[in-house]
Parts: C-alpha cells; sequence; structure tokens
C-alpha cells in the first residue's frame, strides 16, 4: 500500500485495503443506506437489522454475530491468550489484537480521515470518527433514543441504562462497564507500565499519563 506501507500477498485485499484510505465505500444497506469498504462488513452489519448471531459458544452457549467476538468471548472460558507482546508481555486471544496493541508502542496510525486528516490505530476508530464529519447514527438506543455511529458503542451506552458491568477485577472484584477500563483498572494490581516515553524512557500505566509528560519534553 503506497499510503501505510502495509503489504498483501493478493492484488485484490490491496484494493480492498485502499478504500480505508480513500474513504470509498461500494456496498450500501438496503434497511438504513450505511455504506462499507468490503462486502463482508456489509454481511456483519445487516445482522444487527435481523438479529442474527450464527456463531454460539460452545462453553456456555452466548451467540455472537461475528466470529472474532466469538473468539474473544471463549478466551473467557479458557484463559489461554497465546499472542505476546514482545515490548511488554501483554498477551492476547487473537493475533489481530497484539497487531493492534503494538502500534501503542510504535506510535503507528496507519488510518487517516480523509476530511480532517486525523489518524488511527485502528480502522474502527476511523470509522467512528468519520460520523463526526457525515452526521451519521444509524444506531438508536431504545430507552432514550440517542443515536450513535457504531453498534459498539450502542451497546457500551446501553449499559449505563441497563447497569450491567460485565468485566470483573480478578484481584479486588470490582466491575466495569467496559473492557478497556478494567484492563486499565488491572495495571494498579499488576504494576504494568507499557506506555514508555521516547525521549527519557519513564513508563506509564495510561497514555493519557505518557502524552501530559512528553509536554515537558
Amino acid at each position: 500500500c503506497s499510503e501505510c506501507g502495509k503489504c498483501f500477498s493478493a492484488r485484490s485485499n490491496l484494493f480492498r485495503h485502499q478504500r480505508i484510505h480513500t474513504g470509498e465505500k461500494p456496498y450500501k444497506c438496503p434497511e438504513c443506506g450505511k455504506s462499507f469498504g468490503q462486502s463482508s462488513d456489509l454481511i456483519q452489519h445487516r445482522r444487527t437489522h435481523t438479529g442474527e448471531k450464527p456463531f454460539s459458544c460452545s462453553f456456555c452457549g452466548k451467540s455472537f454475530n461475528e466470529r472474532s467476538h466469538l473468539i474473544r468471548h471463549q478466551g473467557r472460558h479458557t484463559g489461554e491468550k497465546p499472542y505476546k507482546c514482545p515490548e511488554c508481555g501483554k498477551s492476547f486471544v487473537q493475533s489481530s489484537d497484539l497487531l493492534i496493541h503494538r502500534r501503542s508502542h510504535a506510535g503507528e496510525t496507519p488510518y487517516t480521515c480523509a476530511e480532517c486528516g486525523k489518524r488511527f490505530r485502528v480502522s474502527s476508530s476511523l470509522v467512528r470518527h468519520q460520523g463526526l464529519h457525515t452526521g451519521e447514527k444509524p444506531y438508536k438506543c431504545g430507552e432514550c433514543g440517542k443515536g450513535f455511529s457504531a453498534r459498539s458503542v450502542l451497546v457500551i451506552h446501553r449499559r449505563l441504562h441497563t447497569g450491567e458491568r460485565p468485566y470483573e477485577c480478578p484481584a479486588c472484584g470490582k466491575r466495569f462497564v467496559q473492557s478497556s477500563n478494567l484492563s486499565r483498572h488491572r495495571r494498579i494490581h499488576t504494576g504494568e507500565k507499557p506506555y514508555p516515553c521516547p525521549v527519557c524512557g519513564r513508563r506509564f500505566g495510561v497514555r493519557s499519563s505518557l502524552v501530559k509528560h512528553q509536554r515537558l519534553h
């Protein structure tokens, strides 16, 4: 890819990837009009309208509309996290999660907004951000009517109404609405500081603390 340097084994995969940079979205949902860069993303999206969840957990029976969500979920049952970060030692259920995590160490942000130039580590963050420019918020909360540009954000928002906190700290029992909040909290117990300052080497447990520190340099 001439934009970010990522390599592909097939030209068709490169073409699909380049749509992330160009913003081209040729696949349109007939239900809500939302457009996608890949046909597979449209197929996954349409399940939000149909309620289809074809991927079931063999441990507890819970169903998911995406295979990747099932794999992450099953990691909670097995505890298996075979993909380990060589920089900080953090482990992950999927290799794709490790790839995204390693960008936090490298400062890599390969996904650029065509409207304002802001850059992101993951394509899903870019998609959510682009909703700020388009104003598109197709995912509505059934409780309060608030709209969201991404289904994942709606799922988190709904927990404010239900009080659900599905992520529990194994060390102290404190529960959280989002897995990312649990990850940050667990560093209090483990002492993990995965964000090093590239200037002086000082390490931080939270990215925002690193950003504040870097202003001193």
